[in-house]
């Protein structure tokens, strides 16, 4: 991104040619030609028809591995985004159920990894109290679910004056812990999901456990997108020196809810890589480039610096 900014500013001929391949190759229709691993991002727009929603994530997965993609990553409610508390439990499934099962054969059959970025899982204690889990599930290429890390922090927030009312705790039951980071073909991943983006502790504990590649699949809200989505996304790359990638939904899911949109990658200096924009489905393709990574660690040691956590409660 660096270089294509220098470029544009000498040569706009040569930068807008660029520019055209790497919008090409964010819609797809291009092969990286590096030998370093892709990663795909994709935005949608789920709704409460979870058939239309598994057609249009498979088109984005073919779209991503026809690009070269070894790892697609989805966003918070890939599976569906239900219009009020009763739907929304009532679509809810088990990890075994149809949805998960459909897309592990996917996985098998493009040779995929995949990130399912937020999943209505029921709870353990369904039966009894109906509540689910919102659940980031990793699949290997083999079809085999390698990891499963449920939502930690849920979105109760009541901002009247900007139209944003959501009470996820009201259906939804916080996981209990972090899971370690997944190595992947791209490097090894840390696993968040949406409103975690806001707490800075859990992608530092993601970082000393090895993270290179931080994910946050989101379904933002537009008030709170607009003001804080592209900073949180890029604070967190820059405080960990990891790669962040973002898969997000886009536009009206139905008639109360609508989301931001602007899936992105962001790399270990804090440079946006990769923005699937404000309105359209779609795909953006990166190269996760692990050795850019380690020269951004060594030339600025920051976890080298970090005092001893004493130093950090003395104030408690």
């Amino acid at each position: 991104m660096r270089l294509f900014t220098a470029l544009r500013e000498r040569r706009p001929s040569l930068a807008a040619c660029l520019l055209a391949l790497r919008s090409k190759a964010a819609r797809g229709q291009i092969r990286m030609s590096s030998s370093l691993p892709v990663a795909a991002v994709c935005q949608m727009t789920a709704t409460p028809d979870k058939e239309a929603n598994f057609s249009a994530c498979t088109r984005l997965v073919e779209q991503a591995k026809e690009g070269g993609a070894s790892m697609v990553f989805l966003p918070e409610g890939f599976d569906y985004i239900g219009s009020n508390r009763e739907e929304t439990l009532a679509l809810s499934e088990t990890l075994d159920g149809d949805i998960i099962t459909r897309y592990t054969h996917l996985a098998r059959k493009l040779d995929v990894w995949l990130s399912l970025g937020g999943f209505h899982e029921r709870g353990h204690d369904w039966k009894t109290d109906r509540r689910i889990y919102n659940s980031h599930i990793i699949i290997n290429g083999q079809g085999e679910i390698v990891s499963v890390y449920r939502k930690g922090h849920l979105f109760d927030v009541e901002l009247t004056s900007k139209g944003v009312s959501l009470k996820e705790s009201a259906f939804t039951v916080p996981g209990p812990r972090l899971l370690p980071p997944v190595q992947t073909p791209i490097g090894k991943v840390g696993l968040g999901v949406c409103y975690d983006l806001r707490f800075p502790e859990l992608s530092s504990a993601l970082q000393r456990h090895g993270a290179e590649i931080l994910t946050y699949p989101s379904a933002f809200t537009v008030a709170t997108g607009v003001a804080h989505w592209e900073v949180l996304l890029r604070a967190r790359a820059i405080e960990t020196q990891c790669f962040v990638l973002a898969a997000a939904q886009v536009g009206a899911h139905h008639a109360k809810r609508t989301s931001y949109g602007h899936a992105l990658a962001v790399d270990p200096w804090g440079v946006v890589i990769g923005d699937c924009g404000g309105s359209d489905v779609g795909v953006t393709l990166i190269q996760i480039d692990l050795q850019a990574l380690q020269d951004v660690r060594r030339d600025m040691p920051v976890q080298q610096h970090r005092r001893e956590k004493d130093f950090y409660c003395s104030l408690d």
